[in-house]
């Protein structure tokens, strides 16, 4: 096993927060640096960390480039080598389960709830990110349900970076005769996914209420090209990607279509919010979650619209 490295900084929350914005614009970031940040305890919730990971032992050109990130402040850099074991894995070990909308998202560590109405699924920690934890795929899966009760009607959705699958293997729940397909940039979900499609029950295949699974980078992919356009479209990935595909997902939904965001601070939501106006797209509704904005998005009609009152957001929408 490849040995990992650690490096984190202790900060106040917004000081941590403007490193993260400042690694969405990095455009010659290393990208074997992978960067997390969050509270330290629960008690103290503006006291952070930002964590950053490394392949390797970093190197004085690593250490300049993460605090390059915090701008005027000079930061603290702890580095650590970590044991030689998964940290990803690791990290998600024994963390509760969370409940969102209808979805029960749990670990082998714990029962399934027994509860009507209730989705269950057994997401073991793995390589790939999305177990259910983290604010945004929590987001999403409450967003996904509020949509089912909207009266959305899928035929055909995609989920974009998908990670674990979860998000897929959700919106596959709710609108069980859809064809669906999923995409991740990296080559490890595909076995990630096939793993948790078994353990969840979810076929995989071409054909409706079947999943068909991708190593892609954004819509530049055969397949998804093929397979468009679609009514739903999932992308829980990060907010400047979000903002440099926001015409290739506009162009891959039919009129009237979904888009479903995550992956984006508040503090990075307008921004991305003005790309998929200018691709085509309103707002349907949004979420919020901690520091992080889930939004629903909606592609225009080709005809003209009649002068309607202002769009109201769903009650459910406007706070999760």
């Amino acid at each position: 096993m490849n040995e990992t490295w650690k490096i984190t900084v202790a900060a106040p929350r917004p000081i941590i927060q403007s490193a993260l914005l400042a690694h969405e614009e990095a455009l010659e970031w290393d990208f074997d640096i992978v960067l997390s940040g969050s509270e330290i305890t629960e008690d103290h919730p503006e006291d952070w960390h930002l964590e950053a990971w490394l392949p390797r032992k970093p190197s004085r050109a690593d250490k300049k480039a993460i605090a390059a990130l915090f701008g005027n402040h000079d930061p603290d850099l702890v580095v650590e080598k970590l044991p030689d074991q998964d940290w990803v894995t690791l990290s998600q070990q024994g963390v509760e389960p969370i409940r969102a909308g209808r979805f029960h998202v749990r670990t082998p560590n714990f029962p399934p709830l027994d509860e009507p109405g209730v989705v269950d699924f057994l997401i073991p920690a793995s390589q790939a990110f999305g177990t259910g934890q983290h604010e945004t795929t929590a987001g999403c899966l409450a967003m996904l349900d509020g949509m089912k009760r909207e009266g959305v009607v899928v035929r055909n959705l995609a989920d974009i970076g998908t990670g674990t699958g979860l998000l897929a293997f959700a919106g596959m729940t709710l609108w069980p005769h859809a064809l669906a397909t999923a995409s991740d940039i990296d080559a490890v979900c595909a076995d990630v996914v096939a793993d948790n499609a078994a353990m969840n029950r979810v076929a995989l295949g071409a054909g409706p209420n079947a999943l068909t699974m991708a190593i892609a980078d954004g819509m530049d992919d055969p397949l998804l090209q093929a397979r468009a356009p679609y009514d739903l479209l999932i992308a829980n990935i990060l907010a400047g990607p979000l903002v440099e595909l926001a015409a290739d997902f506009a162009k891959a939904v039919i009129p009237g279509g979904s888009i479903l965001l995550a992956g984006l601070l508040a503090a990075q939501e307008l921004q991305v919010r003005r790309a998929y106006s200018r691709a085509g797209m309103r707002l349907a509704a949004r979420m919020t979650n901690g520091d992080w904005s889930i939004l629903w998005l909606r592609k225009r009609a080709m005809a003209k619209p009649r002068a309607t009152r202002a769009h109201k957001l769903p009650v459910w929408a406007r706070q999760w």
